[in-house]
């Protein structure tokens, strides 16, 4: 059978065969070259580039403050260009990346993860979701599978004509089901174009009725088909409630840290070109592709899959760790508790954090310390009853941590969260009881930030 784990072994082998020294080369749809190689994480910068707080009142989202939409949120979706810490690996110039973000249509712009919102328990939110993303993909669009404007009714209708169609998703929200994010419920840029499950009635303003505890979620695209492809190429962020026990404020009745001593980070996995652009193997031929059908010997028909395969990848790992749109990012911290607000953003990899003392300028794990203990208050949904405190932590894809933990000790020490999980489908293994087949050569993916 040919797995995943052969592909890990001989898909980059074959890359790196066919490459000059330094550079994988990538292949376009249907396994025709590209002459541009993929990014080696083995030499980007570790712990340069500051990592944004999500929690830093100038990214959280404002209302509108007049007008008929005054007291709800007008925000959009568009491209952008954003510098993500990677450099050109020939001169050291920083390199810029091209995503889709959430944001404003002024001078505050978009940005890879959108901005947060940071709401009341029991009083909902109005948000407008604008698509103003224009009719191109940065990514591959496999128009032969199950998406938007393959329905029936749609076909006629294309991204370089009519746009790319997006519908946001809060997770681990409570809202009525025409504002959950339905795959179906797409719509085009300007409103041109939506789904068939809104039957003639499209409304612009979702409301999400906020009617739970404090606690962390995230909203991300949804659209049918390619909600893979718009996570990817940035559109996600995070969504807080707070309520009168956690309410945000040093003055909290918990004595949780607050801002500046609390911190959000939505921890992603990428792969990019030696251009700054992002890089999903997408066609048979690409490095590290591999799918379900394919992989089992199964031959699709030629006419509906001119690549040889699908796009949608039973699983995907990158060889990049990015932490709120930073490759490899570092946030500077005083000796003293802190509150961490954590996401697992990827789209398929568990990791296994844990975090380790190591000398002050260090940038991999091979001086650090023992594992440190934390206190972890709260998950998915909001606060625990009780804090339990551990020191490695298995975090699952969409899933959501809040940990406190104390640097008052650590001072004169760079703190590396570590991640011990493999770069494979998770099957409960972990650290020294992974197989070496379930980790990238020359693998970077075992840190995450400092």
């Amino acid at each position: 059978m040919f797995t995943r784990r052969k592909v890990l072994q001989t898909g980059l082998a074959t890359a790196i065969a066919a490459s000059v020294p330094g550079q994988r080369f990538i292949q376009a749809a249907y396994g025709s070259p590209l002459a541009v190689g993929l990014s080696d994480p083995a030499l980007q910068p570790k712990f340069v580039e500051p990592v944004p707080n999500a929690l830093d009142p100038r990214f959280i989202y404002e209302p509108v403050k007049q007008g008929a939409m005054a007291g709800k949120f007008n925000l959009s979706a568009r491209e952008a260009l954003q510098q993500t810490g990677l450099i050109n690996q020939r001169n050291g110039r920083r390199l810029n990346t091209p995503v889709f973000g959430y944001g404003y249509d002024d001078e505050r712009g978009v940005t890879w993860p959108g901005r947060t919102f940071q709401v009341r328990s029991d009083e909902p939110t109005i948000v407008r979701w604008n698509n103003h993303l224009g009719r191109q993909h940065p990514l591959p669009v496999d128009t032969s599978l199950h998406w938007a404007y393959s329905l029936h009714g749609y076909e006629q209708y294309s991204i370089r004509r009519n746009g790319v169609p997006i519908v946001t998703h809060l997770h681990g929200g409570h809202s009525a089901f025409e504002f959950d994010g339905n795959p179906e419920f797409f719509w085009s840029p300007d409103y041109q174009i939506f789904g068939p499950q809104w039957q003639g009635n499209l409304l612009k303003d979702f409301e999400y009725l906020n009617d739970q505890p404090a606690g962390s979620l995230w909203y991300h695209d949804h659209a049918l088909g390619i909600t893979r492809l718009n996570v990817y190429a940035g559109m996600a962020g995070f969504y807080f409630v707070r309520d009168d026990v956690d309410t945000g404020d040093a003055s909290n009745p918990l004595g949780l840290p607050a801002f500046p001593y609390e911190l959000a980070f939505a921890i992603q996995d990428r792969m990019f070109t030696d251009r700054g652009d992002l890089f999903y193997s997408a066609f048979p031929g690409d490095p590290f592709y591999d799918d379900f059908i394919t992989g089992e010997g199964v031959i699709l028909p030629p006419d509906i899959f001119p690549g040889g395969g699908p796009t949608a990848l039973a699983e995907f790992f990158g060889d990049h760790m990015v932490v709120n749109g930073k490759v490899w990012p570092k946030a500077d911290v005083e000796p003293r508790n802190y509150r961490m607000r954590l996401v697992n953003g990827t789209d398929s990899r568990f990791m296994v954090i844990r975090l380790r003392a190591a000398p002050l300028g260090a940038t991999d794990l091979s001086n650090a310390g023992a594992p440190i203990p934390f206190y972890v208050i709260g998950s998915d949904q909001g606060l625990a009853s009780a804090a339990t405190q551990t020191d490695t932590l298995v975090f699952e894809p969409g899933g959501r941590y809040d940990l406190v933990f104390n640097f008052a000790q650590l001072d004169g020490y760079r703190i590396i969260m570590e991640n011990i999980g493999g770069d494979a489908p998770f099957g409960g293994d972990f650290g020294d009881d992974l197989a070496p087949e379930d980790l990238f050569p020359d693998r970077q993916t075992d840190r995450i930030m400092a």
